[in-house]
């Protein structure tokens, strides 16, 4: 079982920036990918950013260039540095870490940005 354990949600202005972490413990293999999550109120959840174990990056089109994952393999760790946010980036942020072929899912930070 892998835990992960999400924190530097908030409140911001926009324009402004945040940067989420997620730690990953427990029973821990290999990670292969690793990447966060948001889901808006009476939307679905959807894909923000992903990093795989190669390094390689993806992101949403409605985050390029603002956003960027990153990640510390000798600390089983995942950012998120949020720039230049906007009022639809308000949501619930979820870490998601793929290893041994199952995903694993934080509890979620709120991430609110006002205007």
């Amino acid at each position: 079982q892998v835990q992960l354990v999400e924190s530097g949600g908030g409140l911001v202005q926009a324009g402004g920036s945040l940067r989420l972490s997620c730690a990953a413990s427990g029973t821990i293999f290999v990670i292969n990918n690793m990447g966060w999550y948001r889901q808006a109120p009476g939307k679905q959840r959807e894909s923000v950013a992903t990093i795989y174990k190669s390094g390689s990056t993806n992101y949403a089109d409605s985050v390029k260039g603002r956003f960027t994952i990153s990640r510390d393999n000798a600390k089983n760790m995942v950012y998120l540095q949020m720039n230049s946010l906007k009022l639809e980036d308000t949501a619930v942020y979820y870490c998601q870490v793929r290893s041994g072929g199952y995903d694993y899912w934080g509890q979620g930070t709120q991430v609110t940005v006002s205007s």
